[in-house]
């Protein structure tokens, strides 16, 4: 039975099991914790969307939008975001084997921070909820058809480009 306090650390690995080979039973290895291994990635996707939503943030300043109109700072945001990732994904799987931290830090940091659907879906609600319907719904429609344009010609485009200036 535990008591809760933390065994002391020994040369000995199996002297931390009492079933293990000093009890003359096999060692038993412990499952690592499924968030064991996963910092390097975590730190690098906090790092980059630090930097997205800066980014993202700081368009805002630039080109506010006012009360009750097109959101046309998010929209572009999020088709301009969109395309990003488009270029990122196909240089991705194009190069060989790329930093296992890259596309946690450009895709889902640095465009996951940049975009923001969640400010497009509030800014739907606001539309609508204001008498705005029809803005509201074209905002929606437009929003979802240029970002997935956005994304596919992107990739198209770059892998078009790329495979064009091979020798």
């Amino acid at each position: 039975m535990s008591t809760g306090a933390p065994r002391p650390l020994t040369a000995d690995p199996s002297a931390l099991h009492p079933t293990g080979p000093a009890a003359g039973h096999p060692a038993r290895a412990r499952p690592r914790p499924p968030w064991q291994g996963h910092w390097p990635a975590a730190g690098a996707v906090a790092l980059g969307g630090g930097i997205g939503a800066a980014a993202r943030y700081g368009a805002g300043l630039l080109w506010p939008t006012a009360p009750g109109t097109f959101p046309a700072t998010t929209f572009l945001v999020n088709v301009v975001g969109c395309a990003l990732m488009g270029v990122l994904m196909a240089l991705l799987t194009e190069r060989g084997s790329p930093h296992p931290l890259l596309r946690p830090f450009l895709g889902t940091g640095i465009l996951g921070g940049f975009t923001t659907f969640s400010t497009y879906t509030v800014d739907i609600q606001h539309l609508t909820d204001t008498g705005r319907l029809a803005l509201g719904l074209a905002y929606l429609a437009a929003t979802l058809l240029a970002a997935l344009a956005a994304v596919w010609a992107a990739f198209a485009g770059t892998r078009y480009v790329r495979k064009g200036s091979r020798p």
